[in-house]
C-alpha cells in the first residue's frame, strides 16, 4: 500500500536523527532539532514558530540549575523516567511519563529541572515555541494523559481550546498517537499552520518515503497528511508558519 499527501504543492524539510546537532556533558547527553546552545546552524533555527525541540537525557541525581526564561511556551514531555520541577512562580512539581508540562514564561520566571531519580536516567523532549501574546503573567500547567488513548487514536495533550489538553498561548497543537499496523490522516487545525512530525519510536511511511525513530519531518501548505505504520510513536507539533 502507497501513502499519499493530500495537497501536491506541500513544502517539506526534514531533519534526520543523525543530523540533529548533539551536546555531551556527562550528565546530560542532548540532541538539538534545531540551532540551541553549542549547536548553532543558522540555515536551521526551527520550523515556523517552533523554534527548539531538545532530546535529553539526564543522568541520575543530575539536572539544570536555576535559570531564566521569557517571552517563550515550553513543554517538556518525560519519555522516561521522572522530572522534579521547581520555578520562582511557587511550582514544584515531579513530572512523569504520560505528563506534559507547559511554562508559559511570558514577562520572565526561573526555573529549574531535575532527574527526580537517584539511581535512574530521565529522558525527555523540550520544546520551544514562540507566543501569540508577548509579556502575559507567566503561568504553568500539568496534566496526564492515558497512554492506552492514544493507540492508534489522536491524543491532543497541548492546545490553545481544548480543555482536556494544556493550555497554549499560541495557535499551536501538539498531538501524540501510537500507530500500530495502521494508517491514520492528520488534518491541520488552522489554514496557513505547519505540522512537524517527529518520530518518538519506530518507523513511519509519509508520501511514499520512509522515515526512522527521531527524524523530524516539517511540512506546510497542506490541508492533512497520512501516515502509515507497523509500530511508532508520533509526536504531531501544529505552528503557525509566520
Amino acid at each position: 500500500m502507497l501513502t499519499t499527501i493530500v495537497k501536491t504543492t506541500m513544502k517539506k524539510e526534514v531533519i534526520k536523527s543523525a543530523e540533529r546537532g548533539r551536546s555531551d556533558y556527562g550528565w546530560l547527553k542532548s540532541y538539538h532539532s534545531f540551532s540551541f546552545g553549542t549547536y548553532q546552524n543558522y540555515n536551521n533555527m526551527g520550523f515556523g514558530l517552533l523554534r527548539v525541540i531538545n532530546d535529553d537525557t539526564v543522568a541520575a541525581g543530575e539536572g539544570f540549575g536555576t535559570h531564566p526564561h521569557a517571552n517563550m511556551e515550553i513543554v517538556s514531555i518525560p519519555l522516561e523516567g521522572n522530572l522534579a520541577h521547581k520555578d520562582s512562580t511557587g511550582n514544584e512539581e515531579v513530572i512523569k511519563t504520560g505528563d506534559v508540562q507547559i511554562m508559559s514564561a511570558g514577562t520572565g520566571l526561573t526555573h529549574s529541572e531535575y532527574n527526580h531519580s537517584k539511581t535512574d536516567r530521565v529522558k525527555f523532549l523540550q520544546i520551544w515555541v514562540h507566543p501569540k501574546e508577548k509579556n502575559i503573567n507567566p503561568r504553568y500547567e500539568q496534566k496526564t494523559f492515558a497512554l492506552e488513548d492514544r493507540i492508534n487514536n489522536l491524543q491532543v495533550v497541548v492546545a490553545p481550546n481544548n480543555e482536556n489538553a494544556v493550555w497554549i498561548n499560541q495557535d499551536s497543537w501538539f498531538s501524540q498517537i501510537k500507530l500500530v499496523d495502521n494508517e491514520f490522516t492528520y488534518n491541520l487545525n488552522k489554514p496557513g499552520n505547519g505540522v512537524y512530525v517527529f518520530i518518538i519510536s519506530g518507523e513511519i511511511e509519509l508520501n511514499y518515503e520512509k522515515y526512522e525513530a527521531r527524524d523530524g519531518i516539517g511540512i506546510s501548505e497542506v490541508d492533512s497528511i497520512k501516515i502509515k505504520s507497523q509500530d511508532a510513536e508520533i509526536l504531531f507539533i501544529e505552528v503557525p508558519m509566520k
